[in-house]
């Protein structure tokens, strides 16, 4: 944008667009606390209110965030989350030059209640595994996973969800099992409390729900994942390509 063409803008948007400068020349790298509001509205010598009509540009673009008792930092691109036939988040990660990043939080033995029941076709109070953690990519946690595996089908699989970063690498090498998507739900809400607080994000921003059914070779259910996304980092794709 010419600098002429750029003053004709409204105040507001011509900060909006020095301070999108700064990020895209690496000013303010990804991950980066801009700085306070105060500071900002003396730097451009302007009231809040044009200042917050700027970061409310940039935070609709997706350019920054606003982390509640923390600040404004600057976000990453969204990444990308192909859905289709085959559970592959790990890969899909690293075609966008991410780098996958576990951190564990619970692996625990439970029984089945009607919706586990349900959901993983097995009686009422048999043995369920959940196996939980978040993903992190440059240590900003952008996914929350749990998945309940029947105990039954699976002897000493907790233990080997303590080793294993990738599910469908773990249910090949240890149990012989291909890890097929059988169906997919998606929704998007608010996130609960606990959700916010692992994800490190504001309650007001939405999340993306995944709930999957995942079954072997022969058809039989094998995992009931539930997935929840940082609506403000991440786009789940409808892939029909993959096999």
């Amino acid at each position: 944008m010419s600098s002429e063409s750029s003053e004709s803008l409204p105040l507001y948007l011509q900060i909006a667009a020095k301070l999108r400068q700064n990020i895209q020349e690496a000013v303010f790298q990804v991950g980066d606390q801009l700085p306070t509001e105060m500071e900002l509205s003396a730097q451009f010598e302007v009231n809040r209110h044009t200042l917050r009509r700027a970061m409310e540009v940039l935070r609709q673009e997706g350019v920054v965030g606003v982390e509640r008792g923390r600040g404004t930092f600057v976000m990453a691109a969204s990444i990308a989350v192909p859905i289709g036939k085959r559970v592959r988040y790990n890969e899909a990660l690293k075609a966008q030059s991410i780098t996958p990043r576990w951190k564990l939080l619970r692996v625990m033995e439970l029984k089945a209640d009607s919706k586990l029941s349900k959901h993983l076709e097995i009686d009422l109070g048999d043995s369920v595994v959940l196996f939980e953690r978040v993903s992190l990519t440059e240590d900003i946690p952008i996914s929350l996973s749990s998945s309940y595996f029947p105990g039954h089908r699976f002897p000493e699989l907790a233990n080997h969800c303590q080793t294993y970063r990738s599910v469908s690498a773990m249910l090949f090498q240890e149990y012989g099992c291909d890890h097929i998507r059988r169906s997919t739900r998606i929704s998007a809400r608010s996130a609960r409390p606990r959700d916010a607080r692992l994800l490190r994000m504001p309650a007001t921003v939405p999340i993306l729900l995944s709930e999957s059914i995942n079954v072997d070779q022969t058809g039989a259910v094998i995992e009931y994942g539930v997935a929840r996304f940082r609506g403000d980092r991440m786009e789940l794709v409808m892939d029909n390509t993959s096999d």
